[in-house]
């Protein structure tokens, strides 16, 4: 009676599985057809047009691949071009490829996307039986990307998939652990396990190699978990993203020659009672009875197999997951007094900066690594468990705009986050310096103000968590050695599940000057809070004046009041820096403009960040009109800061000087 349920269980469940995953594989594009099929996907939005800069840097940077004949393991990137006609790409062939196969791939894969089916996107990717390839006015290496996916299921039915499972799970879980190993630079893995008694399995799986070890070893185990959902029950299957894939198959289709070829023993399953045997031959018989009279009841039976082992599945994955968690949370700890030696005992020379929660220090490690070591106030009120899972959050933020976390330090009343040193200080020590500022030129400011906005995106939507920064401001933009912004101090920051928008605080923690209305006034915020500050700093890095009261002609005013009247009074000239070059006024009025919207009293009417990178990227779409910037900010004396709406003169809220920055560096 067991057996005969379970097999109409994988029945049921085989076929509504195939048939999620036939309608999931065949999007908007139509492609996958077959396991040894192609698939592609373009860009929703931007375009270029034929014969342009974009399309001439596109061709010439993909042919460059196609004719490269370096030993490089089948991987290609480079960039082309300036902004905004700039392309980077990606190419990789499959790891037991030759040379002249990879070529060949590529050349075919590079003609079908270009002629074919993306003949005027700016971002494409294109996967081929045997090779990748992929394209994009935005930064994309170094950068694990898990959409968007293609579920490609093979035609045919397993006979018995219930072995076959835990011996394909087992395999790929083997491979993956072997692609992204360090020993490893082709992040490729190829091998095969047999099943007790039935089919030998060949998979092969392989990440890009400009992401590291952890962020391969995420987007394989992540993309494992998705075969019962697209493949279950079938004798093949593909699952293909922009940073990893894989394949399985019970034929070999991979060069067995492969020097990453890997076979391996089959787990062993459990001994199978004599019994079983007896009730095997009793099969048929049992199906058909229960087919023909209990369907409901087989139903319902089923739906509580299916609950119980998905809860299982669940209990061991979050049993994986908290373990991979400990083992994160050790690897990025420092000893103490490794960081003392580093920072030469937290000297004042080598003391970078003071801000709100602590200071910040220059050091440099053992190994000549310089580091940047924040020494956390002694009274905060967070515990070690909490401070831990805040160190592993950080430690997962892998953009090429946000500083990124090297470690921590924590013992007895000792609290110290390290992070990548960024040796150009903060955007506040260019915008705003007399002499700095000059050398500043619209290009580089246009590329800082691009990568912001980049970054936010990434903690708003790309993120595992969507984050909330909350305290965005021109000395938290630090800028590397090529003047690229990355955005720090998440001190402030509040994690959101995916589907919330927004949140409440009673107590009302920021930067003067960047705080939206609705935060200020009544302790709201969500993305579009991150939205205003964003609007403030494209308006600072413009006119190179501060966001605080500023001396103009006999008036005083600040940055939001003046940028309003002169947009009004249509003198915006008026608001851009005078060191700007005249070849510069399109896009530097169009940012003005981008600025004006994003500072919007009402919340709905600013736009999204996503939003801004579109107004950002394509000079041809339509603004809207912005409305009046969300407050005129006053300075009272004393403690307390006094923030007032156009709409409610009436209202006024006062706040604690201690929660309140200062927008000048720290």
């Amino acid at each position: 009676m067991g057996c005969s349920r379970s097999l109409i269980l994988f029945i049921n469940l085989a076929i509504t599985l195939n048939l999620v995953a036939l309608i999931r594989a065949q999007d908007d594009d139509a492609s996958c057809t077959t396991i040894a099929d192609y698939c592609w996907k373009c860009s929703d939005g931007a375009t270029y047009t034929p014969g342009d800069m974009y399309q001439v840097n596109l061709k010439s940077l993909l042919s460059s691949f196609s004719s490269n004949t370096q030993n490089n393991y089948g991987f290609y990137n480079s960039s082309m071009g300036k902004h905004p006609n700039k392309v980077n790409a990606i190419a990789l062939c499959r790891g037991d490829l030759s040379q002249d196969h990879c070529q060949a791939c590529l050349n075919t894969s590079i003609d079908k996307v270009l002629q074919t089916y993306c003949p005027t996107q700016k971002e494409a990717i294109f996967w081929a039986e045997r090779c990748m390839v992929r394209y994009s006015y935005n930064l994309i290496y170094g950068i694990e990307k898990q959409y968007p996916v293609k579920y490609v299921p093979g035609a045919e039915f397993l006979n018995n998939p219930q072995p076959f499972q835990p011996v394909l799970d087992y395999l790929l879980h083997n491979l993956s652990d072997r692609a992204a190993s360090v020993n490893s630079p082709q992040k490729f893995a190829a091998g095969r396990a047999t099943v007790p008694g039935a089919e030998t399995i060949y998979a092969l799986v392989q990440c890009t190699p400009d992401i590291d070890k952890q962020n391969c070893s995420n987007c394989l185990k992540d993309s494992i978990l998705e075969i019962e959902g697209c493949c279950g029950g079938k004798k093949g299957g593909r699952v293909l993203k922009p940073s990893c894939s894989f394949r399985y198959e019970i034929n070999l289709f991979f060069r067995s020659t492969a020097n990453s070829l890997i076979d391996l023993p089959a787990p062993v399953p459990a001994a199978p009672a004599p019994k079983e045997e007896k009730k095997k031959s009793n099969i048929k018989q049992i199906v058909i009875t229960i087919v023909v009279v209990l369907v409901a009841f087989v139903t319902i039976l089923s739906s509580i197999c299916i609950f119980l082992r998905l809860t299982k599945r669940r209990v061991k994955l979050d049993e994986d997951e908290n373990s991979e968690e400990i083992n994160l949370v050790e690897s990025l700890q420092y000893d103490f007094e490794t960081i003392r030696s580093a920072t030469d005992d937290f000297s004042d020379a080598n003391k970078l900066g003071q801000g709100g929660f602590g200071a910040v220090y220059k050091g440099r490690l053992l190994n000549g690594q310089p580091i940047a070591v924040k020494r956390l106030s002694k009274n905060s009120e967070q515990g070690d468990r909490e401070f831990k899972n805040e160190v592993m959050l950080l430690a997962q933020l892998q953009h090429r705009n946000l500083v990124r976390l090297l470690g921590y330090c924590l013992k007895t009343d000792e609290r110290l986050l390290i992070y990548e040193y960024v040796p150009n200080t903060s955007l506040d020590h260019f915008i705003f310096d007399p002499n700095n500022h000059e050398h500043l030129d619209w290009e580089t400011r246009y590329k800082i103000i691009g990568g912001i906005a980049r970054g936010i995106i990434y903690l708003h939507e790309d993120s595992q968590v969507r984050i909330i920064h909350r305290d965005l401001k021109a000395n938290n933009i630090l800028l590397d050695e090529d003047m690229n912004p990355k955005i720090s101090d998440f001190g402030m920051a509040r994690l959101f599940v995916i589907d919330q928008t927004q949140g409440n605080t009673r107590t009302v923690r920021g930067t003067y000057g960047y705080m939206a209305p609705e935060y200020v006034i009544h302790g709201r915020f969500s993305v579009k809070t991150d939205v205003f500050s964003f609007g403030v700093l494209v308006l600072e890095i413009v006119s190179g004046k501060k966001i605080g009261s500023f001396q103009y002609g006999e008036n005083e005013e600040d940055l939001l009041t003046y940028a309003w009247r002169n947009w009004r009074e249509d003198t915006i000239e008026n608001i851009i820096d005078p060191v700007l070059t005249a070849s510069s006024r399109i896009e530097t009025m169009r940012c003005i403009h981008i600025g004006l919207l994003c500072v919007q009293e009402n919340v709905v009417d600013r736009p999204t960040v996503a939003s801004v990178v579109s107004m950002l990227n394509s000079q041809s779409l339509a603004l809207s009109v912005p409305s009046q910037p969300a407050f005129y900010i006053h300075r009272k004396t004393g403690s307390e800061i006094s923030t007032l709406t156009e709409s409610d003169q009436s209202k006024s809220l006062s706040v604690c000087a201690s929660n309140i920055t200062e927008p000048y560096p720290r």
